[in-house]
Order: structure tokens, then C-alpha cells, then sequence
């Protein structure tokens, strides 16, 4: 970062600063968490010393703040696979049920949000598409932070709610799926060839709230990649150009995921298992009527407080499955 030439490359620089940051972040909170266990050991010292009641009391509690935090740290040591680090795009697309299941998509976006906003990650609306009468028909998010990939990739796949449905005038209970699909960002990191006669690139006038113009010039992308059909598009910018940048970042992203998921399908046809990616292999549960309860289908992490998971709080999800991997 001292060298002459470090902000020739502005890009590249960003990339540098934001990875030393990272670094930075885990060393500080390794001496953090090294200066507390000396001090609960020195707290213990004088406990076996002279007992005292409510300072064992306090050191209780201080424990398991400790015990928190060090599990947090490990995860994080844990995160090491090469695009961990990366910021992630996560899509959200209802499926069958119509304004049910677009709903049930709205309210994943808010979770996901609330999740990331607690994390001090920030949050950037790539793509929206607003349902019919409620919800969602799909979103493109981008979440910018230090390991955001390496924690969302716990939440892709297929998210089952069951309730009363408030859109059925007769009370009845309703199953309704959501597909969640994550990736990590790429600037310049990885080499994927993308070839030009292989792309078919739209542009049509943006949707949404937005300002005066993003509903008068044709800024929005749309880029179909014909060999694998994969479909990308971005209308956050008012510039068609700074769409069709994040559009093709958006695209290698997807095409290195496929190229993940044909390799997991190899190894797990190695093995022997039976490990279907598809629609119909949901991750979790959410169920509302006739009783509360997430549970995650993989790893069989389950609570009872579906208020404070749909309010963000996942991380118990996300440890139990990230250390599940880690253990295969």
C-alpha cells in the first residue's frame, strides 16, 4: 500500500485495502480476546483466593460472553475457502402459488436484510421486481462485507413456510416456497472466459421508485447467456453502462456457481449419495399454524422463536451447517 503506483489501479487498491481491513479486524480481535481470557484467569486467581460471591457471579456471566465470542472467532477461522471473504449476491424467486409465495419472498428479503444491517454489512438493491397484489416476483441483492459470502452460501436452497394464509378468505393453512440462490462477488479475482457472440444483451427502461430517471431512459440490462441460459439483469444505476458492468460481474458469478455445483454432483456421485440440487429439496422449514417452529432440514437445527429468525437472527443456522461442512 506504501508503493508509488498503489492507486494507479484504483480498483485493484480498493481490493488490497478492503483484504488488509479484514486481516486487520481478525488480528485485533484475537488480541481482544486474548487480553480477556487474562483477565478472567487473574479474576479466577483471586476467586480461589479470597471466594467471593458476586464476583464469581460476574465472572460467570464474562465466561460466557467469552465463550460467544471465541465461537464466533473460530467460524471465522473456518471461513477459508477462496471466495469466502467475497461480498455475495443473493436471488430470491417465489415459486408456484402466486401472491402467497410472493409474499413469503418479501418477507425473506426483510429477514435477509435485517440479518445483514446487524452484521454492518451493507445492503444494495440490484434487481426488484414487485409482485402482483403483495411481495415479490424476484430480487437481486448485493451484501458488501468482510465474509459475506462465506455466510450467506449457508442459506442457499429452497425455503418452505406453512401458515394461514392472510390472502384466503377462508382461513385455510398454506405451503409456500421460496428459492434462494447466493453467490460471491467477483471483480477480478477469477478468469472466466465469456464470449461475446454468446451473449444476448437487452435494454429496457427501469422499473420502481427511483427518481425522475430511471423510468425515462432505457437503463436497464438484461444479458441472456445462450450456451448455459442463464439470465442476469441489474437496474440499480442510471447509467446503462454501470448496469451492464454489474450485470456481467453478475453473470461470471452464476457460471462459476454452476461449475461449483457440477463439481459437488461429481463428488457426491463418487460417494454414492443421493444429493439432489434442485426445487424440490428444501433447506428449512418455517411453520407458523399450528405451531412455531424453524427447523433446518440438513443439520436439524431447530427454535421455536420464528419472531426473532424472520427479524434476522440466524446465526445459529448458519454455525450449524457452516461446521456440519466442515466436518464432512
Amino acid at each position: 500500500m506504501l508503493m508509488p503506483d498503489f492507486w494507479n489501479d484504483q480498483q485493484g487498491a480498493q481490493t488490497i485495502i478492503n483484504e488488509a481491513n479484514g486481516i486487520k479486524a481478525i488480528v485485533n480481535e484475537y488480541n481482544d480476546l486474548l487480553s480477556t481470557q487474562e483477565n478472567l484467569e487473574m479474576t479466577l486467581e483471586l476467586l480461589k483466593e479470597e471466594p467471593d460471591a458476586d464476583l464469581q457471579e460476574e465472572l460467570g456471566s464474562e465466561l460466557e460472553q467469552f465463550q460467544a465470542k471465541m465461537a464466533d472467532f473460530e467460524l471465522q477461522m473456518l471461513l477459508s475457502e477462496p471466495y469466502d471473504k467475497n461480498n455475495a449476491i443473493l436471488e430470491l424467486h417465489p415459486g408456484a402459488g402466486g401472491t402467497e409465495s410472493q409474499d413469503w419472498g418479501s418477507m425473506l428479503l426483510r429477514m435477509y436484510t435485517r440479518w445483514a444491517e446487524k452484521r454492518g454489512f451493507k445492503v444494495e438493491t440490484l434487481d426488484y421486481l414487485p409482485g402482483d397484489e403483495a411481495g415479490i416476483k424476484s430480487v437481486t441483492l448485493k451484501i458488501s462485507g468482510h465474509n459475506a459470502y462465506g455466510y450467506l452460501k449457508a442459506e442457499k436452497g429452497v425455503h418452505r413456510l406453512v401458515r394461514i394464509s392472510p390472502f384466503d378468505s377462508s382461513g385455510r393453512r398454506h405451503t409456500s416456497f421460496v428459492s434462494c440462490d447466493i453467490m460471491p462477488e467477483f471483480n477480478d479475482e477469477i478468469e472466466i472466459d465469456v464470449r461475446t457472440e454468446d451473449l444476448k444483451i437487452d435494454t429496457y427502461r427501469a422499473t420502481g421508485a427511483g427518481g425522475q430517471h430511471i423510468n425515462t431512459t432505457d437503463s436497464a440490462v438484461r444479458i441472456t447467456h445462450m450456451p448455459t441460459g442463464v439470465v442476469v439483469q441489474c437496474q440499480s444505476e442510471r447509467s446503462q453502462i454501470k448496469n451492464r458492468e454489474s450485470a456481467m460481474k453478475m453473470l461470471k458469478a452464476k457460471l462459476y456457481q454452476l461449475e461449483i455445483e457440477k463439481q459437488e454432483q461429481q463428488l457426491a456421485e463418487i460417494r454414492g449419495e443421493q444429493k439432489e440440487i434442485g426445487w424440490g429439496s428444501q433447506i428449512r422449514s418455517y411453520v407458523f399454524h399450528p405451531y412455531s417452529m424453524v427447523k433446518d432440514h440438513r443439520t436439524n437445527e431447530e427454535t421455536g422463536n420464528t419472531g426473532a429468525v424472520m427479524d434476522g437472527d440466524l446465526d445459529a443456522f448458519i454455525n450449524a451447517y457452516l461446521r456440519s461442512r466442515i466436518a464432512q
